[in-house]
This record gives C-alpha cells, sequence and structure tokens, in this order.
C-alpha cells in the first residue's frame, strides 16, 4: 500500500475558504428586510408609510401609531415555502423547503388627551416581528471539468495527478431568524399632523453549514475523493431608532416620511471546519477537525429613509405607495481589523431603491387587497433579475369585536453563489433561481 503524504493538498481544501457568509455578504443579510407583519400589511406589500392604523406599518414609519382611534392587539402565523432551482454546469436540481412561524404579536394603546388641546391623543405601542427568516436548504450538483483537488507523493516522490473530474456537489444549509422589539410613542397634533418615534432592538441568530464534495481520478484507475465542511454560527443583538411623520392635506391625501437609523449590531460567531478528509482508492483517510473558533465584532447597517403617499377614497378603497432608499455601501465593521473588508463593501456595493404599492377596497365587513413591491440587488456586479419582485394578494373580515386577515405573497430574484471563490480556479459559480410563497393569518382583537 502507497504511504500518503498529502499535507499539501489538505492545505489546499481549507484555501478554498469563503464556502460560508463573507464578511460583507453578513452585512448585506442584516440589513435586508422581508415584508413580514400583520396579514393586511403584507397583502399591500407592506406600502404603509403614509397609512398607519397598523401595528406593522409602525415599523415602517412610528407617527402610523398615532392613526389608531382604538386600542387593539393582533398577532400572526406565517407558512412558506422556498423553491430553489440550482443550476451548474448543465445539471439542474429542485429544492424545495416548508416551514411555519409566530411572525408578529403586538398592541396598542390609546390615550385621549383633553378636549381643548390641540395633542388629539397619545398611543404606545409595542411589536414584535421578524426582519428576515434564515430557514433554507438547497444543493447544487454538476461537472466543472476542472478538478482543485489534483494529487499527492507515495513514498517515491513521485506526484500522482488526478485531474480527471467525475463531478462536484455543493449543500447549503441554514436556520435562524433576525427578531425586532419596537418600542413606539406617537401623537396626533390638530386633525392633520401625525408624529412618531420608536426605540428597536434586535435579537440575530444565523447558523450555516457548507458542504463541497468532488470526485476526481488519475485515468488509471486511482480516485481521489474529497470533502471539506464548514459551520458558521452568528448571533448577538442590536439597536435603533425611528423617526416618522404623516400629513393629511386634504380628507383624500396622505403623506408621509420616515427615517430608520443604523442598527448598531454587536455580534460573535463560532465557526468550524470539519471532517475535511481525502479519501483515495486505497482506502486512506485523512480526517480533520479545527475546533470552535469564537471571534467578536461590530457591525453598522446603512440607514434608510422612506417617502409615501397614499390617497383614500372616503370610505371605499385607497391606493398607497412607498419608496425607499438605502446605500449598503455604509455597513461598516469594527472592533478588530477590517480594513480590507470595509474597502471591499465601498467597492462592491451600491445604494438601492425599493417601491411598494398597495390597494384596498372594502364591501361592507370585507376587504380586499392587493400589492406589489420590488427592491434592487445591492451588489455592483448583479444583474437585473436578482432584484427581488414579487406581488401580494388578500382579505379581512372586520366584526364589532375583533378582525381577521389572510394574506398571499409571491417573491422571485435570481443569484450566483461561487463555492470555488478563488479566481485561480476558474469555476463558474452555481446559478439559483429562488421562488418564495408564503401565507399569513392574522386575528386581531379590539381592546
Amino acid at each position: 500500500m502507497k504511504k500518503i503524504i498529502s499535507i499539501g493538498l489538505l492545505c489546499l481544501s481549507f484555501s478554498l475558504g469563503a464556502q460560508t457568509l463573507s464578511y460583507g455578504d453578513m452585512g448585506v443579510l442584516l440589513t435586508n428586510e422581508n415584508i413580514n407583519g400583520t396579514a393586511r400589511f403584507n397583502a399591500l406589500s407592506g406600502a404603509f408609510g403614509a397609512l398607519g392604523g397598523d401595528l406593522s406599518a409602525v415599523d415602517i414609519n412610528p407617527a402610523g401609531a398615532a392613526v389608531f382611534r382604538n386600542s387593539e392587539f393582533s398577532a400572526s402565523l406565517n407558512f412558506r415555502d422556498n423553491a430553489i432551482t440550482s443550476n451548474y454546469y448543465g445539471t439542474s436540481i429542485q429544492n424545495d423547503y416548508d416551514f411555519n412561524n409566530f411572525g408578529q404579536a403586538g398592541a396598542v394603546f390609546v390615550f385621549n388627551t383633553h378636549q381643548n388641546s390641540e395633542w388629539k391623543k397619545v398611543v404606545l405601542g409595542f411589536n414584535y416581528s421578524r426582519t428576515n427568516d434564515f430557514e433554507g436548504s438547497w444543493i447544487a450538483r454538476g461537472n466543472s471539468g476542472l478538478a482543485t483537488w489534483t494529487g499527492h507523493e507515495d513514498d517515491n516522490n513521485t506526484t500522482n495527478p488526478y485531474i480527471e473530474t467525475t463531478g462536484q456537489a455543493f449543500g447549503n444549509f441554514t436556520n435562524g431568524e433576525n427578531k425586532r422589539y419596537t418600542f413606539s410613542i406617537a401623537s396626533q397634533y390638530n386633525d392633520n399632523l401625525y408624529f412618531g418615534a420608536s426605540i428597536n432592538s434586535y435579537d440575530v441568530n444565523h447558523y450555516q453549514q457548507t458542504i463541497l464534495e468532488e470526485n476526481n481520478h488519475d485515468g488509471f484507475g486511482n480516485n481521489l475523493d474529497a470533502s471539506f465542511i464548514q459551520e458558521l454560527s452568528t448571533y448577538g443583538d442590536g439597536i435603533s431608532f425611528s423617526v416618522g411623520m404623516i400629513a393629511k392635506p386634504n380628507k383624500n391625501i396622505r403623506l408621509g416620511l420616515s427615517y430608520q437609523s443604523p442598527i448598531w449590531y454587536s455580534l460573535i460567531e463560532d465557526s468550524i471546519e470539519e471532517d475535511s478528509e481525502l479519501v483515495y482508492s486505497t482506502g486512506t483517510t485523512l480526517p480533520y477537525y479545527s475546533g470552535i473558533n469564537s471571534f467578536s465584532y461590530d457591525v453598522r447597517t446603512p440607514s434608510k429613509l422612506t417617502g409615501s403617499m397614499a390617497y383614500i377614497f372616503n370610505e371605499h378603497g385607497l391606493i398607497s405607495i412607498d419608496y425607499s432608499y438605502k446605500n449598503y455601501s455604509n455597513i461598516h465593521f469594527k472592533r478588530n481589523d477590517f480594513y480590507t473588508e470595509n474597502n471591499n463593501i465601498k467597492n462592491d456595493l451600491n445604494s438601492t431603491s425599493g417601491i411598494k404599492i398597495g390597494t384596498e377596497w372594502r364591501i361592507d365587513r370585507l376587504s380586499l387587497r392587493g400589492g406589489y413591491h420590488t427592491a434592487q440587488n445591492p451588489y455592483k456586479t448583479a444583474i437585473s433579475s436578482d432584484d427581488i419582485s414579487g406581488f401580494s394578494l388578500g382579505a379581512g373580515l372586520n366584526f364589532k369585536g375583533f378582525k381577521f386577515d389572510l394574506a398571499y405573497q409571491k417573491d422571485n430574484y435570481t443569484s450566483a453563489y461561487n463555492f470555488y471563490p478563488s479566481d485561480d480556479y476558474n469555476v463558474s459559480p452555481a446559478e439559483l433561481d429562488i421562488d418564495t410563497s408564503k401565507i399569513t393569518a392574522t386575528l386581531t382583537l379590539k381592546l
């Protein structure tokens, strides 16, 4: 049996690296926010900046809390399906992942002021929501024709190149969530102005496991099977604030403006490289376990500015539109040496715009809703299909003491995942087509 001397090859497997999220990718992930709130909010694609009167609308514009006339409580459940199609060198794989969660819960309390006061009321609110869900999994498989694990030396110092590949496979598995707790105060001034402010606390927990496998041979019956596993856990908390206003120039038009500060996160990451092994036709294996490597850091996300307008058709219905702006190149890491990472963020990321449009029409106790939304991808190398776009539908029933609402959302975008990140390998990334469907049910109790 040949003696295996493969330290150099083992080091090559580690140099592949970066299969898990880079710091820039993590910054983008923490900046992104899903449309995830009450069923009414979701059904209008989140276009609530000038409307208010909904607990999830307070997350967009805290002045919206002052629109409530009465105290109320609401809670929401989500049922989500992710369909991810991976394409890698001609091989297409359909990946489906379903899950459900408790998506939102909160309450507002309305306190009317003295009748002669210009400040009509004061409203206190609390809302829990998930700004992002990280649950998901997908697998890509194919043959690039390019071997990256290429050989070892035997005991005669003869190199046996494994330069022929029969295929590569990559698996990406994630879970966790980013939870937001919003504490807000708002007030109505006279009959046409609403003001609000909120403090937002975040609890983030993200886990990712990646598995890379490659199967090569030397053309003479000798095989090399290699695998590399990485795990990355990132967890911590953050804080931000928001301020906003809503104006009513007349009985039909609503105008909204809100500012969401950067989120200041304090995070810890635990990373593991494990079971990295080389398996030859000789039956020899070379396992490796790195142990847990811990690292702490701070990150600041960009601020967000939202302008909104709505037209109210008396008691019959409404149309609403939100425009938001964020500059992703302002993501900034600190508490350690992040000069290279911060410089890459400024070079790789853009400012982005997002548009949300929603409408609602009332027929007695029944409300019918719909919406459309789009958000630009922040990476400068992104193509147009990488932008998120989607639509939403919904309905609600309003009874004397409670309301029940349902919403359906559909999103689509594409993405590329390079699991051989170094340019030295000349291997193309896996192309992903991501479809997300979500159903939200909300029960609201009037207090």
